[in-house]
């Protein structure tokens, strides 16, 4: 998915690009809004959500060791507003607090258990995310009306979504490191700003303690063998600024 959302980024950048050159030769498109100290917009967009998970090696006293994986990423849908700061001519601060919803589908499986006989399980874990992005933005000298750049910045997330007595449940609270690229595009009325963007989780968001299991403790084997959970995003945003 990765390579994909990469793949489509770099093939829109270019197509762009060749169609601005045609126009940029004719007219060079609001050539003073970079000058601005600062300036409003939004985006939308799709993204991926991931969890890396360490097991912890746990085993029932019935000699169960469970494994849990995900083994395909699903689209989400994001939507931001964006205000962006001007502080030099190359560098802006730009904040993009907005809503992400997408899920991960986990598969658990019993890896005590004969290859042809080993029991699957398997869990959507859905999420609402509040996210305030702050990212520094570096852009490069403009060409015509197409200026490249690139991010780095910290994303903290809320997850809204309602908790449920599942085999896993992640935390509210979790922080992403970000770093993304991305291209202005300088529209006769305003600009268009594809955005490619990985985001990579600094907690641990599984939720160890489960006392909403309290009735079942079974449930908590699950729970129990996973030493630690990081998430990670893809996310390939369109702006309009």
């Amino acid at each position: 998915m990765i390579r994909r959302s990469a793949a489509i980024l770099i093939i829109l950048l270019t197509a762009l690009c060749g169609n601005a050159k045609q126009l940029n030769d004719k007219l060079l498109n609001r050539p003073y809004a970079d000058l601005k100290a600062w300036h409003l917009g939004f985006s939308v967009g799709l993204h991926t959500q991931s969890l890396r998970m360490s097991h912890s090696g746990f085993t029932t006293p019935e000699g169960q060791t469970w494994f849990a994986d995900q083994p395909a990423l699903s689209p989400g849908f994001c939507v931001n507003g964006l205000i962006d700061l001007r502080f030099s001519t190359h560098f802006n601060l730009r904040f993009s607090p907005g809503l992400y919803f997408g899920n991960k589908v986990m598969k658990i499986t019993d890896t005590s258990a004969p290859d042809d006989d080993r029991p699957l399980l398997s869990q959507n874990i859905k999420s609402t995310l509040i996210v305030i992005p702050v990212d520094l933005k570096f852009s490069g000298l403009r060409y015509r009306n197409s200026r490249p750049y690139v991010t780095v910045g910290a994303m903290p997330t809320f997850d809204v979504s309602k908790r449920r007595s599942e085999y896993f449940q992640t935390k509210v609270f979790d922080v992403f490191a970000t770093v993304g690229f991305g291209c202005d595009f300088y529209l006769p009325f305003f600009k268009f700003i594809p955005e490619l963007k990985f985001c990579f989780g600094l907690t641990d968001v599984m939720r160890h303690k489960r006392p909403d299991l309290a009735d079942d403790p079974g449930m908590m084997n699950y729970t129990r063998s996973i030493k630690k959970a990081t998430a990670g995003m893809v996310v390939l945003t369109f702006y309009f600024e």
